[in-house]
């Protein structure tokens, strides 16, 4: 699974097998273990403030009341939107809430277009407007919440300044409603680390 351009995809296997474990055990009992090795920037992930800056929390400093049982919105950007600026964010109530960006980019997943540029982000201006108006979470389900083309990664910069975590490479936005529902996005506790993969799920009313 390549998620992030020029990133390695995970190694998956086993660190004991069902038939290696026949030596360590009664006759008829077995275990298997399993190994990984990933890079954190792996499939749906959330970045936590230490992602950007040093002295930021890192995911075993995210407080479960930033990931968990959020109340949420989503987002509907218009198609061939690639810039998600103040004006069209500024429309939506958005305090004390998860903001669940749905771009529809999430279809060009597994392809060359994925991660190949001109996908949809959000701009300086509009994560200024996310964490002015009061956003607990944001998400979205294109390759990058930031312009490739912008070293200085503004929409990370200021979501993460303001304690906001971001959820990247969301899949299927479209099944929700626009609102009245609950978002969760938990990574392990794990101190040291800032980005991990998550499984972010939504419960519907």
């Amino acid at each position: 699974m390549i998620t992030h351009p020029g990133l390695p995809g995970p190694t998956i296997g086993d660190h004991l097998s069902w038939e290696d474990s026949h030596s360590r055990y009664a006759p008829g009992t077995e275990f298997q273990i399993g190994a990984m090795t990933l890079v954190a920037n792996t499939g749906t992930y959330i970045d936590a403030p230490a992602h950007r800056y040093r002295s930021g929390s890192d995911l075993a400093g995210l407080g479960l009341a930033s990931l968990v049982n959020l109340p949420s919105v989503v987002v509907r950007v218009p198609p061939d939107t690639v810039r998600i600026d103040r004006k069209l964010l500024g429309a939506y109530h958005v305090d004390g809430m998860a903001v669940l960006i749905h771009t529809g980019w999430d279809q060009h997943w597994g392809t060359a277009t994925y991660g190949g540029g001109g996908h949809p982000y959000v701009t300086l201006d509009g994560a200024a407007q996310l964490a002015e108006a009061g956003a607990t979470l944001v998400g979205i389900d294109s390759v990058n919440i930031d312009d490739f083309e912008d070293g200085t990664r503004p929409a990370h910069s200021t979501l993460l300044s303001h304690a906001i975590p971001i959820v990247e490479h969301l899949r299927g936005l479209e099944q929700l409603p626009s609102d009245g529902f609950r978002f969760f996005a938990a990574p392990p506790l794990i101190e040291g680390m800032a980005t991990f993969p998550v499984r972010a799920f939504a419960l519907v009313d």
